[in-house]
């Protein structure tokens, strides 16, 4: 079962996810001015100029000119699958954390925030207790596989939270996009154990390599549990996900928010496919009773439920314990976590060593419970008067947008109008929630790691249900304040960025302005730009999936989309693998248009007066700069190809040059030549916002 599924805008790159000097330097030097603020935390005015490679051209290789250095000293750690900026800041805030949790006392009272992460993360840690209680812990979820005779036994187990499977036909608590008032049960495709469709379907050698040694990995993960016939079983798993991926919708296909829309009674739900069995799925979760779903690939769900009675119930149990042991498998024996690592991370990700056992305790406590982290997090680490900024530079960003937008020449002003109003109702979040969540009914248990798992989510999942029949929660936030992360979810029309990511380089009160504005107000411009982009733009200003554009405009901005789709489906990430453009156009759109705003709301804080140029770089190339940093990162080959195949986000050195080689100032800023390697004729650059 999963939980609500909303629109996160920025990489996170742990996930994802992300010149030379201008002629005047040298002799602008001796002409420099001293800073306002001399306590930028990251050199002097808040940049990194020793990570550049000033014997590259900008025009040539922008990139590598901001960031030539750093890319060469630079390396992944390894038990991580890219470092970068995201990964930095994300790698330091885990640490914060540590911190905060090993100093929790032992001793607190049965049901305080402090005794559920104490003992939540000691549980986790204490591998010596997980590895005497051997596999007992898992006997019971196992025994009812193993017990299901029938294809409604099968629906009830994927439909039961406490045994958290990932199953074809998957069911979720969410906000309804065309009633933001309430909240309604989601249904989509699902059920895969590799990243994507195209690892199961693709025939290239490497895809083959993979399917093998997946099947490899299958057969031992259920080795270890005793499994008779393992091999055999894999296979069984292997040739289910097959099937399974043969009926799911294109990764590019599931960004389309009007065609993962529909609306469906149960009445309706049931004739979509009258063999399977929805009662026995949907009153495991306690959903029975509901009246409206909403479905999201309609046809690849229909193929799939229609698809579930042809597999034979055998082959089944086999999927879901296989499922069930992998999905567990870091409360489990040493022996179950490790063969997972070495699938997941080794083979699929190409990370060389597993993580430390407490940075993945503090994963666990943020994928169970983050807010009760969260808490103690911003009391610690987000200081009052940075959200003040924060608020002072979103409304300056809101006002350059407003600029850009009635400037438009390829929209109307009916479409105008409609698009000022949804601009001026964007209600920004700044660093924490609030109102926090409620904790107290999750109990948490001294050396019970398997259990805590499984009662926080079940727990977590009750809490969706529960929601279902009341107003929907505006205030609720979707990340934790400690995610170094930001996003705009279309249904509320709202831009939030967690306390985490409210640090440098993205964001340092003493730094540059233009450093601040190339970063923190690049990712503000980006988050509000979700709103404008090719699938944020089908929600209005309060939030309801419509078509609130005219006719014209609409052709108008679909024209522009797909030039800037094509742009960047030229770039090769990877030999032979080219970004799909389609799939990360929100994406790109959301960094040209934040961006280009970014820069205008940059101009506009300067008032009348021209910037000071600083250790000989003007405030123009100091903003681009600053932007080509934040998206610094090396990156594994194997982490990157599952990006490119599943991810909607552009790899950072195109998150880099894809924009800027679009945007004039920058042509100006660096004095760009048509002979240069990124110089696009002005008729060929994208302008959107």
């Amino acid at each position: 079962m999963k939980t609500q599924s909303l629109l996160v805008a920025v990489t996170l790159c742990l996930t994802a996810a992300a010149c030379s000097r201008s002629p005047q330097d040298e002799a602008a030097s001796s002409a420099r001015k001293p800073l306002a603020a001399p306590h930028a935390v990251i050199g002097h005015w808040g940049f990194d100029a020793a990570g550049m490679n000033p014997t590259v051209k900008p025009g040539d290789d922008f990139y590598q000119y901001a960031n030539g250095k750093w890319l060469e000293t630079n390396k992944i750690p390894a038990d991580l699958t890219n470092w970068g900026m995201f990964t930095k800041l994300a790698v330091e805030t885990e640490a914060q954390v540590h911190d905060i949790v090993e100093t929790l006392p032992a001793d607190a009272a049965t049901g305080t925030a402090e005794q559920k992460i104490h003992d939540f993360y000691r549980s986790f840690l204490d591998v010596d207790a997980i590895n005497k209680a051997g596999i007992a812990p898992a006997a019971a979820g196992l025994e009812a596989i193993a017990a299901a005779k029938t294809h409604a036994d099968i629906a009830t187990l994927m439909g039961r939270p406490d045994l958290g499977l990932d199953t074809p036909v998957n069911v979720g608590v969410t906000v309804d996009d065309k009633n933001p008032d309430r909240y309604i049960v989601s249904i989509g495709q699902s059920g895969l154990g590799l990243p994507d469709r195209d690892y199961y379907l693709k025939k290239d050698a490497q895809f083959v390599d993979i399917r093998q040694k997946y099947a490899a990995h299958i057969e031992r993960m259920l080795g270890l549990a005793q499994e008779q016939n393992a091999a055999k079983q894999a296979q069984a798993v292997l040739d289910i996900e097959t099937k399974i991926a043969q009926k799911h919708w294109p990764v590019e296909k599931r960004r389309e928010r009007d065609l993962t829309y529909n609306l469906r009674t149960r009445a309706q739900l049931d004739g979509l496919a009258r063999n399977y069995p929805w009662q026995a799925l949907l009153a495991a979760g306690n959903l029975q009773d509901q009246k409206e779903f909403v479905v999201a690939e309609l046809d690849a769900v229909q193929a799939l439920a229609t698809q579930f009675t042809s597999i034979p119930v055998e082959q089944w149990r086999s999927y879901l314990k296989y499922h069930y042991l992998v999905g567990h498998a870091a409360v489990l024996p040493s022996t179950f976590d490790d063969e997972r690592f070495d699938f997941y991370g080794r083979t699929l990700n190409g990370q060389p060593q597993q993580r430390d056992r407490w940075k993945r305790a503090v994963q666990s406590l943020n994928s169970s419970v983050a807010e009760v982290v969260g808490q103690l997090y911003v009391k610690k680490h987000f200081p009052p008067d940075s959200k003040a900024q924060m608020l002072d530079l979103v409304e300056n960003l809101r006002r350059g947008y407003g600029q850009r937008i009635r400037g438009l020449t390829w929209m109307s002003e009916d479409t105008k109008k409609a698009a000022i109003d949804k601009l001026r109702t964007f209600k920004p979040k700044i660093g924490y929630p609030d109102k926090w969540r409620d904790y107290s009914g999750l109990e948490i248990r001294s050396g019970d790691a398997f259990g805590n798992a499984v009662r926080a989510r079940v727990f977590n999942w009750q809490y969706d249900v529960d929601r279902l029949g009341k107003p929907t929660d505006r205030d609720e936030w979707l990340m934790p304040p400690h995610t170094v992360n930001a996003y705009y979810n279309p249904t509320f029309n709202e831009i939030v960025f967690p306390a985490a990511i409210l640090q440098p380089p993205y964001f340092d009160p003493h730094a540059d302005p233009a450093v601040n504005y190339g970063g923190i107000g690049g990712v503000i411009g980006h988050e509000m730009g979700h709103g404008f982009d090719d699938q944020g733009a089908k929600s209005d200003e309060k939030g309801v999936l419509r078509n609130w554009w005219q006719p014209n405009d609409e052709a108008a901005f679909k024209k522009l989309v797909d030039a800037l789709v094509a742009q960047y489906s030229a770039y090769q990430a990877l030999p032979g693998l080219q970004i799909n453009g389609r799939l990360t156009a929100g994406e790109n759109i959301g960094d040209l248009g934040g961006l280009t705003v970014a820069y205008q709301a940059y101009h506009m804080s300067l008032g009348d007066k021209p910037a000071e140029t600083i250790d000989g770089f003007s405030g123009d190339q100091r903003f681009f700069l600053s932007w080509a940093q934040v998206w610094r990162e090396l990156q594994r080959d194997e982490s990157l190809r599952n990006q490119m195949m599943s991810n909607p986000h552009s790899p950072g050195v195109f998150r880099v040059q894809g924009v800027v080689r679009n945007m004039d100032e920058w042509y100006r800023a660096f004095d760009v030549k048509p002979e240069d390697k990124l110089f696009l004729p002005p008729e060929q650059r994208v302008h959107i916002w």
